[in-house]
């Protein structure tokens, strides 16, 4: 695949930037925005928060599978994936194959700040700092693979935006 139109695919928890990240980017390169889990609730026609309750996160992952291969088999897009995307080994070869990967990564604290109010993520329930700390620590090595990696703890999206685009590969 020639670089001019590889996928930029974004990893990283929730609340490290990449939705906002993405869509920046897709504006910018001109490129077809797609976000998995926007992708996921089209689908299966419910949202994510009811699909964990309903179906259980084994379920949710084998259609995140599924939808990540589908969207990987195209070009030109920014992939906005989500936070558990890199759990499965297969995603990731699949994603370095697809695309260039940047990793965005964010302190404890500022995943926590950016994530207290919105308690449409299933995997925060209960003690959101908790959870945070617990989640960062099973997940550490899991984004290692990526081609380029960003702290956005300190960053306004636009600056995210220009410093991945100053270190892309084009």
């Amino acid at each position: 695949m020639s670089m001019s139109n590889e996928n930029i695919v974004l990893i990283g928890m929730m609340g490290t930037g990449k939705t906002t990240v993405s869509s920046l980017l897709a504006d910018r390169l001109g490129y077809k925005l797609v976000d998995i889990d926007a992708e996921i609730e089209a689908q299966e026609d419910c949202p994510i928060p009811v699909l964990f309750e309903q179906k259980g996160e084994a379920y949710f992952r084998e259609i995140e599978t599924s939808v990540l291969l589908r969207v990987l088999d195209q070009s030109s897009q920014i992939i906005s994936t989500g936070g558990g995307s890199v759990l499965k080994p297969h995603n990731c070869d699949a994603m370095k194959k697809a695309g260039w990967v940047v990793a965005l990564t964010a302190s404890a604290e500022a995943i926590i700040r950016r994530v207290s109010a919105n308690r449409d993520r299933p995997l925060l329930a209960g003690n959101v700092e908790e959870r945070v700390h617990q989640i960062m620590q099973e997940r550490q090595t899991k984004y290692s693979f990526a081609d380029l990696t960003v702290d956005t703890s300190d960053m306004e999206p636009e600056e995210v935006v220009h410093y991945i685009l100053a270190h892309h590969r084009v």
